[in-house]
């Protein structure tokens, strides 16, 4: 099998969850229970998943069989994923999908634009197999967050170049009590950026664009801007605390003409609060 292919069957498994719809300022909109059962057929030549919802209690079945990958789609040797749009594009619909695993437990995350390149819903999917005895996380929080992360960080390429490696220290301070402060450094770059907290939410502006930070249910975050700006790069991501001192991210990076050029997974530990 090739390696992604390979790194497609690291979600093999019945997982027992559910869809949580919500606003692009977080608030839950619909809860819908889901098993999604993926497994390997034809001696792991192709794929059979079936999706079932039970919506008021009534199930409604999904079943997609597959035997090769699109290019919208990505998957990491961990078996981390993402899929979705290869190219923004204005007055289209536009979105992504986001998958993280962690032995027993999965969190997914859909993030989805209107035509007017605005963010409009998100869907925060958190599964476990039928055998997992993991406890579901609180929900994120600033404090959780704060402190010095040392980050081992791979990009892998939509147009399938070999894969680059780094790594990455992210701080995060607060500045005044209703302030994040973030200072990224990776691959030669240092980036410095603050944001404002309302609640749940931190927002930071970056020249034209405004960039929300949601924090979720299990330890999740998902960022992303809150419209897209034409000839500007942005990136959409998700983050999963799995530990207080063990986080991933993903993130899903397109460039300033809207095309999807990278995946990149960040593994970072706490080393100070």
């Amino acid at each position: 099998m090739s390696s992604q292919w390979a790194a497609l069957f690291k979600n093999v498994g019945e997982w027992h969850g559910s869809f949580t719809r919500l606003s692009p300022a977080g608030e839950v909109l619909a809860d819908v229970r889901s098993i999604v059962s993926l497994t390997g057929t034809n001696e792991n030549r192709t794929m059979r998943q079936v999706v079932t919802k039970y919506e008021a209690n009534q199930p409604t079945e999904l079943v997609l069989e597959y035997d090769s990958l699109g290019r919208g789609v990505l998957f990491h040797d961990n078996g981390a994923f993402s899929q979705g749009s290869m190219q923004w594009a204005p007055y289209s619909q536009f979105g992504a999908e986001f998958g993280l695993i962690d032995r027993d437990r999965r969190l997914r995350l859909v993030q989805l634009y209107d035509r007017d390149s605005k963010i409009d819903t998100l869907t925060l999917i958190r599964e476990r197999l039928l055998t997992s005895q993991t406890a579901e996380r609180p929900q994120l929080s600033i404090d959780q967050l704060l402190g010095t992360w040392h980050g081992e960080t791979t990009t892998i390429y939509a147009d399938l170049r070999n894969p680059t490696t780094y790594n990455s220290q992210l701080q995060l301070s607060l500045g005044n009590p209703d302030e994040l402060v973030q200072e990224l450094s990776f691959d030669g770059r240092q980036i410095k950026s603050t944001g404002i907290i309302r609640d749940n939410l931190i927002t930071f502006t970056q020249g034209d664009s405004i960039v929300r930070v949601l924090m979720l249910s299990d330890g999740a975050s998902a960022t992303c801007p809150i419209q897209i700006i034409p000839r500007q790069p942005f990136i959409l991501e998700v983050g999963w605390l799995l530990a207080p001192d063990l986080r991933q991210r993903l993130i899903r990076i397109y460039d300033a003409k809207g095309e999807w050029i990278s995946l990149t997974l960040v593994v970072e530990r706490k080393v100070d609060s």
